[in-house]
């Protein structure tokens, strides 16, 4: 009788073990892929992306067209906690049309714990003052992953 029970809680471990690689790998490949949020515009851009869960900010892409000028593009953390702890993350100098941006966050700091992660009802806004509103139009890609924080 002891041999079986034995043999019941093996099989049962071994069966728990299975479950916990499946879970792992699973969430491997969900932490890999990348969701992608859009948006478009011919006035300001004034965007805000996030997720309902932790996220990390991969990368922001936008592309102009249209008459020429350009402005700073600015890119920010609209943090859920409040407006004392929004920040300015990055600043591109000058984007408009001959000027796209394709801003990536380098493989070394988008690994976990990643300094672009941010919380559940956080949100990466991305501004961008049109030079010629109506005149130039604007497409903007921002990709996020989810994160374990």
């Amino acid at each position: 009788m002891a041999g079986s029970t034995e043999n019941i809680l093996k099989a049962a471990q071994a069966g728990f073990d299975a479950q916990r690689d499946e879970l792992k790998a699973a969430l491997a490949v969900q932490a890999s892929a990348v969701i992608h949020r859009t948006a478009n515009g011919s006035s300001d851009l004034d965007e805000s992306f996030g997720l309902d869960r932790a996220f990390r900010l991969v990368f922001v892409r936008c592309h102009f067209s249209g008459t020429t000028g350009s402005a700073e593009l600015r890119i920010a953390l609209d943090a859920a906690a409040g407006d004392d702890f929004d920040a300015l993350l990055y600043t591109i100098i000058r984007a408009g049309t001959g000027r796209d941006v394709n801003f990536r966050i380098p493989a070394a700091e988008s690994a976990e714990p990643s300094p672009w992660t941010f919380q559940a009802g956080d949100a990466v806004r991305v501004t961008w003052t049109n030079p010629a509103p109506g005149s130039i139009t604007w497409g903007i890609e921002v990709g996020l992953a989810l994160a374990s924080g």
